[in-house]
This record gives structure tokens, C-alpha cells and sequence, in this order.
């Protein structure tokens, strides 16, 4: 166990927002784990236009003001997302809104953007890329914006030319009315602003691929719907899937019907065949990234042969300690080679 995994331990003794704003200041400080060598070549992988040493994606929550992210390929990531950053600084819902469900490796929070700001965000990025690495921006809206899409449109405008990608999250349970936005005539109204804002602010530039996050508590009319503006419009991918607000029935934890959205481990078996469903309904048209409930590199693999082209994860991070980022890529690269194929390329949609 590292000392950063001991560090760890220590932290999660703690309240869990307090010790998630300590860990974000120690990185911020260099007090961090540094993955050394070189990944397996056979985790190196493409998504889109972004070219990645490995899938392995941290998902957006963890670097909400990009203050970080830098340190966070330097612990071995493949590829970081930051936010979710919304135009006006945004203090969030009341506190506590962070509970750690231990026995059930899951945690429920219920921020509500919590953040400062797409200025702030703006100049924090800026520094982060200077480290080099796979860097990305989730934009959301303002909870109590008159125009949400037109918030969306102001994170690109504010953020143009810096990030390797754009997330639009349209699916947290903890901004009253945003998934709203996943409803048939609202996302045709979305995707079709997004795109109208892409083919003006590109000019002769290449765009940075656009990534749409949507919730694991949809319909089966949903999937379809969403799956076909995704093509429609020209999407390069969906993020499959943000918390949810189900709760199983076998949690174990007293924090369990807390409000907010679920996520970690419970999440895996419902994201995982969402994941697949898409994959189907779209015919494997649109690249899809896998989320939910991944510990490790078994978990990953799974969300590859359901259909993703790279994964992302947090919640196990924050519970298990920064050596279960080069524990995953071990173990998935054993899993690769142990099947016989060459890249994780080779690997996706083949269930």
C-alpha cells in the first residue's frame, strides 16, 4: 500500500466534502502519486480525434474548478475531465450533500454544480494544460438560469480552443428541471443550438469532439430518442451514465435514502446494460464512454464489450486511494492480452 493509499485512509475519517477539499489542495501543491513508465501498448486507444495512452478516464465531480487535472494524469489517468463548471459561480445545495455509503462502495451526493465560475475555471484550465495531458471541460447550467442552453453556449464560447473535449451535462438529479433536457423536443432544441454555437466558433479550425452525459433513469423510448439526435445532429459521443436516483434494495447503508444521485458500485449492472443498449439501438454508429460503478480492470473490460470505446470512474478512486488507477490498467491489460486482442479497439461491442 502506498502512502498516498495510507493518506487515503486517513482522509476518509473525515467528512467527505472536507476531505475532498483537502485532497484537491494537496495536488494542487504537488502532493501527489506520479505513475512512472509507460502503459501497456495495448491499452493505448483512440476516441474520436483524442488520442489516449489508455482508456482509463477520470469523470467529471472530482475537479470541478480545474485545479488539478494536471496532477491527476500524472497519476496514470488516461484522460481527465473537469467540472461541472457553470457560467455564474454557484455555491450549490446545503450541506451535508456528500455521504460516503461504505459497505455498499457507493457514495450519494447531491452538490448541485457546486463551483466558481467559468472565468475562475477558465484561467485554473488554462495552467492545467500546460502539464500536457488528455484534458476536458463538462459545462453545465445555473440552477436558477433563464436560459439553460444558452448557458451551454456560454461555456463554449468562454472555454473555446482550450479543452481536448467538451461534456455537456444535461443529466445530474441535483439541478431541478436539468434532465428535463434529455426529453425528446428540449434535446433536439439543444443539440441543434450546440451545433449552430460548434459551426460558428470553429470557422476553419478543427472542433474538439463533443460529448452529450446522460442519466442511467431513462426510459426505453428514451434510449432510442436520444440515440437518434445523437447521430442526427452529429454528436461525437455519449457518456453513459451519470448518478442515479434509483436506490437497489439491498443497500446496506444508514445513509441510503439520503437525497441525491447514487453512484459507485451498485450502478455498474444498470450503466453496463444501458451501455450495451445503446450500442445496439445506434448500431455502433456514435462512440460511447462507459461509467458506473468500475473497481476494477475486470469492470472495465466489461463496459468495453458492452460497447465503450473508454471508461471513466470516480467514486471507487475516492474510496479506494489513488493505486487502484495502475491496478485497473494491469489488470485490464491482462484481460486483453489474456483474450487474445491487440488494442481496446478490438475489444469494444464484442460481447
Amino acid at each position: 500500500m502506498s502512502v498516498f493509499d495510507l493518506a487515503g485512509r486517513a482522509l476518509r475519517h473525515m467528512p467527505a466534502e472536507a476531505a475532498h477539499k483537502l485532497t484537491i489542495r494537496a495536488l494542487k501543491y504537488g502532493l501527489g502519486p506520479v505513475h512512472t513508465g509507460a502503459d501497456d501498448q495495448v491499452l493505448r486507444t483512440t476516441i474520436g480525434a483524442l488520442s489516449l495512452p489508455n482508456p482509463i478516464g477520470l469523470a467529471a465531480g472530482f475537479d470541478k474548478n480545474a485545479e488539478a487535472g494536471g496532477a491527476m494524469i500524472r497519476a496514470g489517468f488516461g484522460w481527465v475531465e473537469c467540472g461541472t463548471v457553470t457560467p455564474l459561480p454557484q455555491v450549490g445545495n446545503a450541506r451535508p450533500r456528500l455521504f460516503r455509503l461504505v459497505e455498499d462502495e457507493a457514495v450519494i451526493n447531491r452538490m448541485g454544480f457546486n463551483n466558481a465560475g467559468l472565468a475562475q475555471f477558465k484561467r485554473n484550465f488554462a495552467r492545467q494544460k500546460l502539464t500536457g495531458g488528455m484534458l476536458g471541460a463538462n459545462i453545465g447550467a445555473n440552477k436558477d438560469s433563464k436560459d439553460r442552453i444558452g448557458d451551454y453556449i456560454l461555456g463554449l464560447e468562454a472555454l473555446w480552443c482550450l479543452p481536448d473535449w467538451f461534456t455537456i451535462n444535461i443529466s445530474s438529479p441535483n439541478t431541478p428541471g436539468l434532465r428535463e433536457l434529455q426529453g425528446r423536443d428540449a434535446l433536439q432544441e439543444l443539440l441543434g443550438r450546440l451545433m449552430e454555437a460548434r459551426l460558428r466558433l470553429t470557422g476553419k479550425l478543427a472542433s474538439p469532439p463533443f460529448f452529450l452525459k446522460i442519466s442511467p433513469d431513462i426510459t426505453e423510448t428514451q434510449i432510442d430518442e436520444i440515440g437518434n439526435a445523437a447521430c442526427h445532429y452529429g454528436l461525437d459521443g455519449l457518456i453513459i451514465s451519470n448518478t442515479s436516483i434509483a436506490r437497489p434494495d439491498d443497500l446496506k447503508s444508514r445513509h441510503r435514502h439520503e437525497t441525491g444521485g447514487l453512484s459507485g458500485k451498485p450502478l455498474f449492472t444498470r450503466s453496463t446494460a444501458l451501455l450495451q443498449q445503446f450500442h445496439q439501438a445506434t448500431e455502433g454508429k456514435i462512440l460511447l464512454v462507459g461509467v458506473g460503478g468500475i473497481t476494477s480492470g475486470k469492470d472495465a473490460y466489461g463496459k468495453i464489450r458492452a460497447g465503450a470505446s473508454a471508461v471513466q470512474l470516480y467514486t471507487a478512486l475516492a474510496l479506494q486511494g489513488p493505486s487502484l488507477i495502475s491496478k485497473i490498467k494491469r489488470e485490464l491489460a491482462q484481460i486483453l492480452h489474456a483474450n487474445g486482442f491487440t488494442s481496446v479497439t478490438d475489444a469494444v461491442g464484442r460481447h
